[in-house]
């Protein structure tokens, strides 16, 4: 099979096309470095004309209301890219839960991404996945003051990036689900009490403060994870961190 992969020389993309290549297939990393911009459409159409199936990596440069505005004006672009060239499966990579935290401005976007997909022409994918172990020294900056860094308890169940790479590449080589696969770690932590275990594994003296209204994931339910139906990966969080 042949596959454009958009934003394929990211931390999920390239690891996507690797993985396709290895098993055979003709992956493609397209992103700006390459000449394909998904905001102007400048490469699109030559970029996935004729191949089997699409997979979108590209991601908002932020996090607040303007990434509504990328969400809508790439997924436009790509979908009538897709639909010229005769491509019979577009993918793309959202957040579990992203549909029950409308207070947050990106998981808003990520959702109107999903909605445009779905009500697009092309068969699709959509693979959902949890909060990625390599944020987590982001996660851990966003409130971070002096010798302590605010968390709340929000429970967390955190995916390596290797995983979701295979999940993604599983799915892309797939039939069409036109719906969606969740995708999780197999551990759940509080998210405060994941920042100590990080510290600590970094040898870092900082204290970790339970504060609920810390951050972006202050405003993250508890039951986004209790009521998902979530395909778990292998890979351990304290594995990962070795």
């Amino acid at each position: 099979m042949e596959f454009a992969v958009i934003g394929g020389t990211g931390l999920i993309g390239s690891q996507v096309v690797k993985i396709l290549n290895a098993g055979g297939h003709e992956a493609v990393p397209h992103s700006q470095s390459t000449g394909v911009d998904v905001i102007s459409g400048q490469g699109l159409d030559e970029a996935v004309a004729g191949v089997d199936a699409v997979v979108n990596l590209t991601n908002s440069p932020t996090f607040d209301e303007a990434s509504l505005a990328f969400f809508q004006t790439s997924m436009d672009n790509l979908l009538a890219a897709a639909q010229k060239g005769g491509v019979g499966h577009f993918v793309i990579l959202s957040i579990v839960g992203a549909d029950q935290v409308p207070e947050l401005d990106y998981y808003r976007a990520k959702v109107l991404q999903e909605d445009i997909l779905a009500a697009g022409p092309t068969p699709y994918s959509i693979v959902r996945a949890t909060q990625f172990m390599e944020f987590m020294d982001s996660v851990l900056s966003w409130t971070a003051d002096g010798d302590s860094v605010r968390l709340p308890a929000t429970p967390i169940q955190p995916i390596a990036s290797k995983d979701v790479a295979d999940a993604v590449a599983e799915v892309a080589a797939g039939a069409p689900l036109n719906g969606i696969r969740n995708i999780a770690g197999p551990e759940i932590f509080p998210l405060d009490e994941l920042g100590r275990i990080t510290l600590s594994h970094k040898g870092d003296n900082r204290t970790v403060v339970t504060d609920p209204t810390a951050g972006m994931f202050a405003v993250v339910k508890g039951d986004v994870l209790t009521d998902m139906d979530a395909h778990l990966a292998p890979t351990r969080y304290a594995d990962w961190l070795s």
